[in-house]
């Protein structure tokens, strides 16, 4: 019998499908990412992705491709920190190669072949001056000649080919009103679009799985404060560094999340924006507002909230005494210090299954997102316990947790410590998640 795993998986893909469908999404990558034997997955990936209506902008870098160039024409390549310094006499062969490199990619973008996954894809891919330089100049004595910085996106251009269907290809390099042409730092121009543009996504490759701790775990997410903060401490440096602060800047300026994942592993791009887990590291640009485990501090905060609730007879009454026993419980969703929103998590261990109560957000953030990512936490650590079954007892708002793969269940489902103590009065309704 056929393994039906990829039918499930493709069935539980349409939520992101329909998410991102029409939304803009930003790749940058490096050169090495194009001569890597995995480019050719990656491009029938970003195929896929825009016959699902993702618009695409793509920002490459040209590294090996200039240093090889360099060699053949025995020039001797300098670098100050992680940008190359581009005399008069290499930038026709700076330029030689990202051209090369260019139609490389258009090329691979294009093929149609039948039985491969290209087949009548069709993709229109267009590139342009769009991205409008200036010079270095002089930094701490260093001339770095024809290497320069992103002074302006021409936004207009790039949204109304992507309104047309096409992908947008960006060089790294950059021009001048004064005609010149200026070698830039592909990771630069990938942040500064993706932030020009208010793109959803800015997905960041790199050759290992993620950032990597010291001891090689992988970092799963930071914020864009914590991101700062690591950089600022040179725990990451190299190139990882030049990736991590492209990442952090454009959260920093508006977009919400970025993504630095492997190009040498088959699928990551497909599995970060279609599945639950994501791949790689996360970096979130809501610095000034996360999603974390509550501590006493936030009890005020969480009382407050859950007031107008309570005597509404949404929500159970819960007074300070039981809230600083269960705080270890919570978590909460906390803007700018403030708490707007909150979820607890009760674990019955005996039969792997968890309760999911107190669950309120702010009115004033209802629209916004907050309530699926409290969700997405308590799912997150109720994995972690080993929990297989997640049920909430609720009396006024099941649809919203239906909408989110909850299930109609029995009271007599519930867990037995649960059922001993289940409110009759209350004749709340019980609905479950498998997780």
């Amino acid at each position: 019998m056929k393994s039906n795993d990829w039918l499930h998986g493709f069935r539980h893909s349409s939520p992101y499908i329909n998410a991102h469908r029409g939304r803009t999404v930003v790749l940058t990558m490096p050169g090495d990412a194009i001569e890597h034997r995995n480019f050719i997955n990656i491009i029938h990936d970003i195929a896929l992705l825009s016959s699902l209506g993702v618009k695409l902008v793509v920002a490459f870098g040209a590294r090996p491709q200039i240093q090889s160039r360099l060699d053949e024409a025995g020039l001797e390549s300098s670098f100050a920190g992680n940008l190359r310094i581009t005399p008069d006499n290499q930038l026709p062969l700076v330029m030689e190669a990202i051209g090369g490199l260019r139609a490389y990619i258009e090329s691979q973008l294009s093929m149609g072949l039948v039985n491969s996954p290209m087949h009548n894809a069709r993709i229109l891919v267009s590139s342009g001056n769009y991205v409008t330089a200036k010079p270095v100049g002089v930094l701490d004595g260093i001339d770095f000649g024809y290497t320069g910085k992103v002074r302006r996106i021409e936004t207009r251009g790039i949204e109304q080919l992507l309104e047309r269907g096409h992908i947008v290809l960006l060089p790294p390099m950059g021009y001048s009103p004064t005609g010149d042409a200026f070698n830039l730092s592909y990771e630069d121009v990938g942040s500064q679009v993706a932030a020009a543009l208010a793109a959803e996504k800015l997905i960041v490759f790199i050759d290992d799985e993620g950032l990597l701790e010291e001891d090689g775990a992988l970092i799963r997410e930071l914020s864009a404060q914590q991101a700062s903060e690591r950089l600022k401490a040179n725990s990451v440096t190299g190139h990882d560094a030049a990736l991590l602060k492209a990442a952090c800047d454009a959260c920093v300026k508006g977009v919400r999340r970025a993504h630095i994942i492997s190009y040498a592993e088959d699928g990551a791009l497909l599995e970060e924006l279609f599945t639950r887990d994501g791949s790689g590291t996360l970096v979130s640009g809501d610095n000034y507002e996360q999603i974390r485990e509550a501590r006493v501090e936030d009890i005020g905060g969480i009382l407050e909230l859950i007031q107008p609730l309570e005597e509404q007879g949404i929500l159970v009454r819960r007074s300070r005494e039981m809230l600083e026993t269960e705080i270890d419980s919570f978590v909460v969703a906390e803007r700018d210090g403030t708490v707007v929103g909150c979820a607890a998590l009760y674990d019955y261990p005996e039969e792997a299954a968890g309760e999911l109560s107190c669950f309120a957000v702010d009115p004033n953030y209802r629209r916004s997102g907050r309530g699926d990512e409290l969700l997405a936490m308590i799912e997150k650590l109720a994995r972690g316990k080993g929990i297989r079954n997640l049920f909430i007892l609720t009396t006024q708002t099941e649809h919203w947790f239906r909408e989110r793969g909850f299930l109609p269940a029995a009271v007599q489902d519930l867990p037995g410590p649960k059922l001993a103590t289940y409110n009759t009065q209350r004749n709340s309704k019980v609905f479950v998640k498998p997780l």
